[in-house]
């Protein structure tokens, strides 16, 4: 299911997981930054970036995920919901 150069099978658990945690929070269109995401999800913020990568993918739902600057170095991120 996840693939990549760092990849290893012994991972797919644990990163099903996360995008399962990150897609369902994320499902309500809210804005937030990544921090907020990891807090909510208990996910590191590297790996909620990976997920939220990965939602825009065809397999994984190929959602739109908005980014936004709310302030220097800072984003939010939004997952729209489809149609």
């Amino acid at each position: 299911m996840f693939d990549g150069k760092t990849y290893e099978p012994s991972d797919g658990p644990r990163l099903g997981v996360q995008l399962a945690q990150v897609a369902s929070l994320m499902r309500d269109s809210q804005r937030r930054t990544l921090y907020e995401i990891a807090h909510a999800t208990g996910c590191p913020t590297q790996s909620v970036s990976a997920r939220l990568r990965d939602l825009r993918k065809p397999r994984y739902g190929g959602y739109t995920v908005e980014r936004h600057r709310c302030q220097v170095g800072v984003f939010v991120y939004r997952v729209k919901a489809q149609a």
